[in-house]
Parts: structure tokens; sequence; C-alpha cells
């Protein structure tokens, strides 16, 4: 918890509740279906909440802001981007249900009224968005296939409507893959710990 306030010493005391509240949720869900692995349970702050709010230091999403998190796994970075942004709205998917459900009780027990949560795949949505989000999924190019027409047009942020993907390593390879304007945005530039050194945020506007 302490580590979050170093990055982010405004938080509101509701902000504040809701992630001091996930250490205690996610190692009671995470006991009965596996959502993060064993070790990084230990490391939760850093790891996975601090590691999706990397996208909060790359744009403030403002009121009324459409996000979908794609392949929410546990609810990162969705969760903790809901928990920063209360007026933006979240739709976190996943294929796999029981991750889902997870991600259902864990929002309901944090009283996220701006999630939604649903076993679905992004290629199968009709809506419209003014962000995707994603942690690592899969490669850039065939992850912005699967996204690319889900963005709205509806355009009122610094960054223009687009991708914000949370990767790590050299991505030098992926970039030229995927054939199109990015902008790569180095975690180590906002967060000291060791952690974060590889870690970076892919913008590709669409």
């Amino acid at each position: 918890m302490e580590l979050i306030l170093r990055y982010f010493p405004d938080l509101t005391d509701v902000q504040k509740d809701r992630i001091r509240q996930m250490e205690e949720l996610y190692q009671y869900w995470n006991a009965r279906v596996n959502v993060i692995s064993r070790q990084d349970i230990e490391t939760l702050y850093e790891r996975h909440v601090l590691h999706s709010l990397g996208i909060a230091k790359v744009q403030e999403f403002k009121p009324g802001t459409s996000i979908l998190d794609v392949g929410t796994g546990g609810g990162f970075p969705g969760i903790p981007l809901a928990v920063m942004f209360p007026e933006a709205q979240f739709h976190l998917v996943d294929s796999i249900g029981k991750k889902i459900r997870v991600v259902q009780e864990i929002a309901k027990e944090l009283g996220l009224g701006n999630v939604k949560a649903e076993q679905v795949r992004a290629e199968k949505l009709d809506d419209r968005y003014e962000f995707v989000v994603s942690r690592a999924v899969t490669r850039l190019s065939p992850f912005t296939g699967w996204v690319r027409n889900k963005i709205s047009r509806n355009s009122f942020h610094a960054l223009r409507n687009g991708i914000l993907y949370l990767k790590g390593g050299d991505l030098t390879e992926e970039i030229a893959e995927l054939g199109m304007r990015t902008k790569v945005y180095e975690l180590s530039d906002y967060f000291e710990e060791e952690f974060f050194e590889t870690k970076k945020v892919v913008y590709v506007p669409l």
C-alpha cells in the first residue's frame, strides 16, 4: 500500500480503502481460483497493482471515458485503473469464465460500479471505446487486429484514441511486425523498482 502512495500521493480516502482491500480479496480468491501465480501474490502491489497503474502515468482518463480491458485475467489492469478513475467506465473481458467470476466478485466487494466484467472474446463485441488496455496477452500485431474496429472516433484526450498495452522486454521486432506508428513509454521513467526496468506501455493510436 505504501508503494502505491509513494507514486500516487493524492488518492482519496475511498481510493486508499479500495486499494488496501485488494490484498485480502486477492488472497482469498486466488486460493480458490488461481488468477495470479502463487509467488506473485506476495508482490501483488508491485507486480499487479502498480504495474497496471503505469497506464495512469501515461494517460489520465477523463470522466465519461469508455475503456476495454482485453484478456483481463484476474482484473489487471482494469480493476486498479477503475479505482483510479471512478468516473470512467471499464469493460473487462476474458475468455475464461472462472477468472471473470473472480473479477466480478472483487469488483462487487470493492464497490466498483464503473466495472462490467464479461466472459467474451474481444472480437465478438459490438461496442466502441476510447481506449483498449491490456497486459501482454499476445504479440502486438494480432492484438491490434482483434481490437482496431472497437475504437470510437470520439477522441477527447491528449492522446488520440487507441491501445495502451503493457509489455516487457525488447519490442523492436514486434513493433516492426505491427508496421504502425507507436510510442513506447518506459515504466522505469516513472517507477524506480527493479521490476520495471524492462516494462513498457506501448501506445498505438487507431
